[in-house]
């Protein structure tokens, strides 16, 4: 199985770089494909400059604009054009569309910037007073619309930005338990905490953006979640601002004083309040690293050997299975990787459906890593299963977060790009690829338009896993909004159909995803959430219309 890394080192390496000011370019050999593929014509589709896009003015009361200068002071209530521009909507293919000139922009009538949390309190309790709706911001990386400034029925709505709760409260190295305010930037996060020998091991591709905030409200799940978990797991305790006081959830490890409360506010999406703190669990830095890539042959073969790892409890703190489609977009658009090559030498080894498998290991010692590449190997070991070595594995690594950079330049070029994410159990695992993927192809394609839908196991568990679509079709010049709007209600339908899988396993429900939780939580699981958000927050005006 293993394969000497030398003989593959000038094939499999490198990816899609950032250049100059973290833009990305579109090598010549990715708009090849892109244009062989999808029909792409080349064109020059640049954003839009923010001076060409309409923003209506403020409609926040004189009398709330008053009383929230009164708590934050004058210069932490923002109402220039381009303070309210910069917190319009989170980073799906439609707010970016938007942000080019593609559709109305819905700008917040003020931006607030609290200091604490007891002046996000006062906030909230203000705007409760004046029927003002508050929506929470942290990174703005949301894709399903969580970040919205929708009014509701307000006449007013204001975005309470949290990026001045930066700070790393509390260390508790004896219970390896960390305080850290919502508004730390998940990079800084890292940061703070390796200060004290500390990692948080949360890294999603939203990393470089996103807040611990953001990543409570809505149960995000980051790359390293077989080693480390899902942010719910992480999380010991929250504090919370609501309209009706603040709440503090959380005093143990663990306790059978009545239902967990603290999950109800985790994935509440600023629906139920607004999190000012969280107590999370924290690990220390792993001394040893090791990633490598493994090629598969076939979906279904490299499905059961993901599977069998994560049910042997033999995977990799990292453990992510392409597609075959997937693969492919890896090989053609990735700068270094010489595709032909690649396939040529897999052919002689039998591979002829190339599934991309990338596992990285972590240790405190040389010997933890070893005798968990060891484990994972054995199991592997029964599936034919090709080593690329450490250099695809690296080659991953190098590129983890660049897919929002990545976008834009695809965007650039004239690609509607997006992704959309679900989970179910290893039994309906196909089925439910096979029924996503159909649904996005019908409803993308067009004499003009082929699109590529490429998937991914992202996360996996012992009774089954995630899948992570990426869709790229050549954008439609006459309607775009229409054209991805119509692609993502037909996946949601396929989705939510007969249970197949869950409407979200880590992207939230926001706006995208609220029709369709009803059927995944029942008619009686909404009114207990509306119950909640009524005896939280009577007024409404709490994130209006995400969640429920």
């Amino acid at each position: 199985m293993n394969l000497p890394v030398d003989h593959l080192d000038h094939l499999v390496r490198g990816s899609w770089t950032p250049s100059g000011g973290g833009a990305a370019d579109l090598p010549e050999h990715a708009a090849k494909w892109l244009a062989e593929r999808t029909g792409l014509v080349a064109r020059d589709t640049p954003a839009a400059p923010d001076s060409a896009l309409a923003v209506a003015d403020s409609a926040l009361p004189d009398a709330a604009r008053a009383a929230l200068a009164a708590v934050v002071g004058d210069e932490h209530v923002l109402l220039d054009r381009d303070a309210r521009l910069g917190r319009t909507g989170g980073l799906s293919y439609l707010d970016l569309l938007r942000h080019r000139g593609g559709g109305e922009v819905t700008a917040p009538d003020a931006v607030v910037v609290p200091a604490d949390p007891a002046q996000v309190q006062r906030v909230i309790e203000v705007c409760a007073e004046h029927g003002v709706g508050v929506v929470p911001f942290g990174g703005g990386t949301s894709v399903v619309g969580g970040v919205q400034a929708l009014r509701g029925e307000k006449a007013s709505v204001v975005v309470l930005d949290l990026m001045r709760l930066d700070k790393l409260v509390s260390v508790d190295p004896v219970s390896r338990v960390a305080v850290l305010q919502a508004g730390v930037v998940a990079p800084e996060a890292e940061r703070l905490l390796a200060e004290h020998g500390f990692t948080l091991g949360h890294f999603p591709q939203s990393f470089e953006r996103a807040t611990i905030g953001g990543f409570a409200a809505t149960r995000s799940s980051g790359q390293a979640s077989a080693g480390y978990g899902r942010f719910e797991d992480m999380v010991e305790g929250v504090r919370l601002a609501t309209p009706r006081g603040e709440w503090h959830v959380g005093v143990s490890p663990a306790s059978a004083a009545g239902p967990d409360l603290k999950q109800l506010i985790v994935g509440s999406e600023g629906a139920f309040g607004v999190i000012t703190e969280v107590t999370v669990r924290v690990r220390p830095i792993p001394a040893f690293d090791r990633y490598e890539g493994f090629v598969l042959d076939g979906w279904s073969a490299g499905a059961a050997a993901v599977r069998a790892l994560a049910q042997n409890g033999a995977r990799g703190t990292v453990t992510r299975l392409s597609d075959p489609t997937e693969t492919e977009v890896g090989f053609a658009l990735k700068g270094g990787w010489k595709m032909n090559a690649v396939r040529a030498y897999l052919r002689t080894r039998g591979i002829t459906d190339p599934c991309l498998l990338i596992i990285g290991w972590e240790g405190r010692t040389k010997a933890d890593l070893s005798a968990a590449r060891r484990a994972t190997l054995r199991t592997l070991r029964e599936h034919k299963t090709v080593s690329l070595g450490q250099a695809a594995g690296a080659a991953w690594r190098h590129g983890r977060f660049a897919g929002p950079r990545q976008r834009d330049a695809l965007m650039d070029a004239g690609v509607c790009v997006e992704t959309l994410e679900t989970a179910t159990y290893w039994s309906k695992l196909d089925a439910l690829r096979d029924t996503v993927r159909d649904a996005l192809t019908t409803s993308l394609t067009t004499e003009a338009h082929r699109p590529v839908v490429a998937c991914h196991i992202s996360h996996t568990y012992e009774t089954g896993a995630s899948l992570y679509f990426t869709t790229l079709v050549a954008r439609d010049l006459d309607d775009p909004v229409a054209q991805w709007a119509k692609a993502k209600q037909a996946a949601c339908e396929a989705i939510s159909t007969d249970s197949l899988g869950t409407i979200s396993h880590h992207h939230a429900t926001g706006v995208d995803h609220a029709p369709y939780l009803p059927r995944e939580i029942g008619p009686l699981g909404v009114e207990v959430l509306g119950a909640v958000k009524r005896e939280l927050d009577p007024e409404g005006v709490l994130n209006p219309g995400k969640l429920i």
